[in-house]
């Protein structure tokens, strides 16, 4: 009976240990995938924050190739200014060199004198025969003088006649771009259609290419790599030194503005101790749990066989094991309270997670939708007034114009819910005309009850360029209504509008105010000189600009006029159909 007794308990024990076990193994299942998903969003978003630094470092040397590319004095090459000029700009910019190459291929000046083989390698290449063609070329490799790694870039230089002549080549130095971010967290490495690791911030995997899974050397053995899904996400083990993950998140984001891929390793060890600091907690509440309602039996068993014997103290020791059971059954509540707790609070951080990123949108939101619908108030007012007067056809035109608001806001919406899912408005060919003379027609009511007078003088056809119409439809209402705000109380009010062809397609927005007081913050989050307190004021407008500009592959830039006031410009990609025609 005893030994038939001791086996039972066995069991249980074993059912029990087998029951704690599988629980806190769905625990440790479920919570890593949850700060999977976590550590993703944050790496994505650290991703991107690499890629918009590489991108943006490696737009200012393209801004001073355009720029030193007409410079007067690469005119009268062999004069010694040419290349006093082109050294001086290489010096405060830390590249590896500045050559003015005429089409033939000789070197018309240099910062540094190259070599013949070098010379060669870069008249051979695809950016200089794209700057042949009047573009701006594009590239990168290893610098044939100095053996370092390098990108070029390659602007045309112009003749009178509107031909090209020649090309302005500047060889950035790759290592000093490393310099500022080598050793940041998490590991990020950018790789080229060729699959080769270019840039990193860990230089153990530099000129690493792409096998069949994986990197590795470019000579040599590949180092041990395995790769794994998880529930949509892509683990990488490796082993490929000790400042790189064991075990990593691998993530990737294509960055067409410089033909390269930057992918990302996410260390996914917190994202382990967190979801084993879980599984632990619960398999402990769940053992505990266990041996108290084990105890319970136990002692239940035992005050049974006790009460055969004793039936004189019954009732006393009844009375004290019910107290027992009752103290022990509240604990037994206050741990599953406790618990049920640690599930409500765990859920409420995931909503208060949520509820901060649709507090963020609602910015956004706010400020894209509300041009619209002024317009629409406005136009809804006016048809009103018409109707009353009898202006039916008049009035159909505001109808027609409202429905046209109305179109765009659900476009802007659209834009919006991609925006929620991580997609982008596709980059296609654009007429850069209609955009301007649709912002200016949103606009057209704020400006005449501003009494701001509109110098607009459109191109005599129509401009093509890449981008997304609503998009910067909404980037150009946002500075026409910024600059109409600016003017302000000002005696001359005036705004200028132009559209400029050339490199490429600029869209310049200027008007009479007081200027930009601090035109190297303009573009920071919250950053604003309107009044606390006025409507439209939280400094958000040209962050959420400069984030559409960069979204289809442009630029923005603010300054101070000469003539006074303020100045926007837009850049945009060409669009080059015909070219390719």
């Amino acid at each position: 009976m005893m030994k038939a007794t001791g086996i039972r308990r066995g069991l249980g024990l074993l059912a029990v240990v087998v029951a704690v076990a599988a629980i806190a193994a769905g625990v440790l299942r479920y919570g890593y995938m949850q700060a999977l998903d976590g550590l993703s969003q944050r790496g994505e978003a650290d991703l991107a924050l690499a890629s918009d630094r590489l991108t943006g470092q490696v737009q200012r040397y393209r801004d001073l190739a355009v720029l030193m590319a007409t410079h007067p004095a690469l005119d009268a090459p062999g004069t010694g200014e040419a290349d006093a000029v082109l050294l001086h700009a290489a010096d405060r910019t830390s590249v590896l060199n500045i050559l003015s190459v005429d089409m033939s291929g000789e070197v018309r000046a240099a910062a540094h004198s190259p070599q013949p083989a070098a010379v060669a390698e870069l008249l051979a290449s695809d950016f200089f025969h794209r700057a042949g063609e009047g573009a701006l070329g594009f590239g990168h490799g290893i610098d044939p003088g100095l053996g370092t790694r390098a990108f070029y870039i390659a602007a045309p230089r112009f003749r009178e006649d509107g031909g090209v002549q020649g090309a302005l080549i500047v060889a950035v130095d790759v290592e000093a771009l490393e310099r500022e971010w080598r050793g940041d967290r998490p590991a990020v490495f950018f790789v080229d259609d060729a699959g080769e690791v270019f840039i990193s911030n860990r230089s153990e995997i530099l000129l690493w290419q792409r096998a069949d899974v994986g990197l590795a050397p470019a000579v040599g053995p590949a180092p041990g790599f395995r790769r794994a899904m998880m529930e949509g996400h892509e683990l990488w083990v490796t082993d490929w030194g000790p400042y790189l993950p064991k075990t990593g998140l691998h993530l990737v984001q294509d960055l067409p503005q410089i033909g390269m891929r930057a992918e990302a390793l996410v260390d996914v060890a917190p994202a382990r101790r967190l979801a084993g600091l879980q599984a632990a907690v619960v398999a402990l509440v769940g053992l505990a749990v266990a041996a108290i309602l084990f105890w319970l039996v136990e002692r239940r068993q035992v005050l049974a066989q006790a009460n055969a014997t004793l039936e004189s103290r019954v009732a006393a020791r009844t009375a004290e094991l019910s107290g027992a059971n009752i103290a022990l059954r509240r604990e037994v509540a206050e741990r599953q309270e406790a618990e049920a707790a640690l599930k409500k609070a765990q859920a409420d951080l995931v909503q208060a997670g949520k509820m901060s990123a649709l507090g963020q949108m609602s910015a956004g939101i706010s400020h894209e939708l509300n041009q619209p619908l002024m317009a629409i108030s406005q136009f809804a007012e006016n048809g009103a007034v018409l109707l009353e007067r009898g202006k039916t056809e008049a009035a159909e035109g505001n109808l027609r114009r409202i429905a046209e608001l109305a179109g765009r806001m659900g476009r802007i919406i659209r834009n919006l819910r991609a925006f929620a899912r991580q997609e982008n408005e596709p980059v296609r060919r654009i007429d850069v005309v209609a955009v301007v003379e649709s912002a200016l027609e949103m606009t057209e009511a704020r400006l005449a009850k501003d009494g701001i007078a509109v110098d607009w003088s459109p191109p005599g056809q129509a401009v093509w360029a890449m981008g997304g119409e609503v998009r910067l439809g909404q980037v150009l209402v946002n500075l026409i209504s910024n600059a109409a705000d600016a003017m302000a109380g000002q005696t001359e009010k005036r705004l200028v509008v132009r559209v400029e062809e050339g490199a490429g397609t600029v869209i310049r927005v200027r008007d009479t105010g007081p200027g930009i007081e601090a035109p190297e913050k303009i573009f920071d989050p919250f950053y604003s000189t309107k009044e606390v307190g006025a409507s439209e004021g939280m400094g958000l407008g040209l962050s959420i600009s400069y984030g559409m500009v960069q979204s289809f592959g442009g630029a923005i830039r603010g300054r101070n006029a000469i003539e006074g006031g303020a100045e926007f410009s837009v850049e945009l990609e060409p669009w080059r159909g015909e070219q390719a025609a």
